[in-house]
């Protein structure tokens, strides 16, 4: 059986990966037909997988590791046959064995159990065992920082986190919920389905092996898009709402001497961010109240801080008797001026100025 080498042909797909984040555009020159004019100046480097019908994990897998500086300008050699995989220079989700001194990133051997760490316990793909072993070299690359700054390490445990963690547990076949029920509706949009619907059709009268790594080529172009977008999102967005709200958080014992209530002086996602830094930094007795103002109208918001990232349930909701109120009638039964509207489940108020939705957050504590 002989293995086939693939690299991405599309100028449509190339144009795409590009345009997201300069590491893209580095790693999008690999995927050229002929990345190196004289290849006898340089052993250009062989990453196996097996070929067949392909998954999210290795499509992930293959893309991840060629934005190494290692393996960034490696062939794709898509086999199962022993003898070629042995001499490759990395195998993933084939083979049969895990050992990264050898670069083999196989998880489906008999025994296997390797997890993220870091308080993760989700059964590794091959594509968490590439990001396991990698993941902090891209992102450092893409950061522009060294791969010792603390932003790095923040980044690289959200991105498995919100990303790749999920990749894991769909292909090892680890349920989302622990329950004994049938889901209450199908949903075939998340990346591994994607990808799952990229291999060719069992219709199709051509079932050749260059169709399939033509197939498996745009798989590698499909996840690796998502994953470099999920970069793209946390260090643009992801990193500075972190660092507003943990800047907010610390501040919070000159909003109020009792530490619940918490001013954004920006306004920004600050939610998980919030759970989050509650926990590292053992926050006791955890925010009730979040303030910050509307960028449409201008007035204030006060919002009940949730019990969970998941639950709509308010830790302290704004006092039922204001609830459903509006402007004069609320200000009127709260005894404070310039009130606009509480929501009939008290997860959520408004007030014309900063003084009055601080002063709402205040009474609420009270009552």
């Amino acid at each position: 059986m002989f293995g086939i080498r693939i690299r991405f042909q599309s100028p449509l797909l190339l144009q795409t990966l590009t345009r997201l984040s300069p590491m893209a555009a580095a790693a999008a020159a690999a995927y050229s037909p002929n990345p190196n004019p004289n290849p006898a100046k340089r052993k250009i480097k062989r990453v196996g997988t097996h070929n067949g019908s392909f998954h999210c994990d290795e499509a992930l897998g293959c893309f991840m590791i060629r934005l190494t500086d290692s393996f960034s300008d490696a062939d794709v050699v898509r086999s199962r046959d022993p003898q070629v995989l042995d001499a490759l220079d990395a195998v993933l989700d084939v083979g049969g064995v895990y050992d990264p001194s050898r670069h083999r990133y196989d998880h489906h051997q008999k025994g296997f159990a390797e997890v993220f760490g870091h308080g993760f316990n989700t059964k590794l793909s091959s594509a968490g065992l590439v990001y396991k072993h990698f993941g902090m070299e891209i992102i450092s690359k893409e950061l522009q920082l060294d791969v010792g700054h603390p932003d790095v390490l923040r980044l690289y445990l959200a991105i498995y986190k919100s990303f790749v963690e999920a990749i894991d547990a769909i292909d090892n076949g680890i349920n989302q919920y622990d329950t004994d029920q049938p889901p209450k509706y199908v949903s075939n949009t998340n990346l591994s389905s994607r990808v799952g619907r990229l291999n060719p059709d069992w219709m199709d009268p051509d079932q050749s092996s260059e169709k399939e790594n033509a197939a498996f080529d745009k798989a590698m172009a499909l996840a690796g898009s998502e994953f470099l977008e999920s970069i793209r999102f946390h260090t643009k967005s992801w990193l500075p709402a972190r660092s507003i709200v943990n800047e907010c958080l610390t501040a919070r014992g000159n909003i109020d001497p009792s530490g619940e209530i918490m001013v954004l002086n920006k306004s920004c996602p600050w939610k998980l961010h919030l759970f989050e830094l509650e926990e590292e930094f053992k926050i006791d007795p955890p925010i009730k109240y979040v303030l910050y103002q509307d960028d449409r109208s201008k007035h204030w918001r006060v919002q009940a801080v949730a019990v969970s990232p998941d639950n709509f349930e308010s830790r302290r909701p704004l006092p039922l008797s204001w609830r459903g109120l509006r402007d004069e009638d609320l200000s009127k039964e709260s005894d404070i001026p310039g009130c606009v509207f509480v929501h009939m489940s008290g997860f959520i108020g408004g007030n014309q100025s900063y003084d009055g939705a601080l002063a709402m957050a205040r009474a609420a504590l009270k009552i």
